[in-house]
């Protein structure tokens, strides 16, 4: 079951003002008409878009022309964030897309909110990476994220164009030691061996955990169940003792 609805803007793989579209209930429900993208498909909202079409035309050439020009201040920018990570350059945590529009924000000076930045998944190791900030439906501007985890290092990265640790086995092969690549090779499966039993490890805890709070809670109502078994019992043998 779809819902058909006619956009107030254009929406990335959706279609252009004025299209009228089937999508999923909840996208409709969830995004587009609370975010005034667009309406309902009815004869009423159909007409008014019709009326209105000059208007809403007039006000999105007028912020196009607006993102256009801040797009422009935010050409070529790149974003240095520092975080705490591990020897083989993974993070003690994420960098979220509400960090890199901070960070834009304060770098550029512009109004860069979290909805703006175009990221699928949180960012989890050091590097260089090219995110996508959309302006407005129809302008997008490509920024450089830089994680790092020290200044110094971002800045070795800025001007390498690559993470620090992304050059080891490059390095080993220019040496021509096979020894020393399988060395890496090595220290890179032990750490992931690592990981791997630790995180088993921990999933085996929580659940350990949650099977004896479960078992506490069966006892707990066993206890109280034949606690109040025993004072019914009790109570009839009152009775019957009267």
């Amino acid at each position: 079951m779809s819902t058909q609805v006619i956009l107030l803007e254009r929406v990335e793989k959706l279609g252009n003002m004025g299209d009228v579209v089937a999508v999923k209930p909840g996208y409709a429900r969830n995004f587009l008409l609370p975010q005034k993208k667009a309406l309902r498909a009815s004869s009423e909202n159909i007409a008014y878009f019709e009326s209105q079409k000059k208007s809403l035309e007039a006000d999105n050439a007028k912020r196009k022309a607006e993102a256009e020009k801040q797009a422009k201040t935010l050409e070529g920018l790149k974003v240095a964030l520092i975080r705490q990570a591990s020897e083989a350059g993974q993070l003690y945590g994420s960098v979220t897309a509400r960090d890199i529009a901070d960070s834009a924000s304060a770098e550029s000076k512009q109004v860069i909110s979290r909805s703006m930045v175009d990221l699928n998944q949180n960012f989890k190791e050091i590097g260089l990476f090219p995110v996508k900030i959309i302006l407005h439906p129809e302008v997008k501007v490509e920024i450089i994220v830089n994680i790092a985890r020290s200044n110094e290092e971002a800045k070795i990265q800025a001007e390498t164009g690559k993470a620090q640790l992304a050059t080891v086995e490059e390095e080993a092969a220019e040496d021509n030691t096979e020894e020393a690549l399988a060395e890496v090779l090595e220290e890179g499966a032990l750490e992931a061996e690592k990981a791997r039993k630790a995180e088993e490890a921990e999933k085996e805890a929580e659940e350990t955990a949650k099977a004896e709070e479960r078992a506490a809670k069966k006892a707990e109502k066993e206890a109280a169940k034949a606690a109040q078994e025993e004072a019914i019992a009790e109570n009839t043998e009152e009775k019957e003792a009267e």
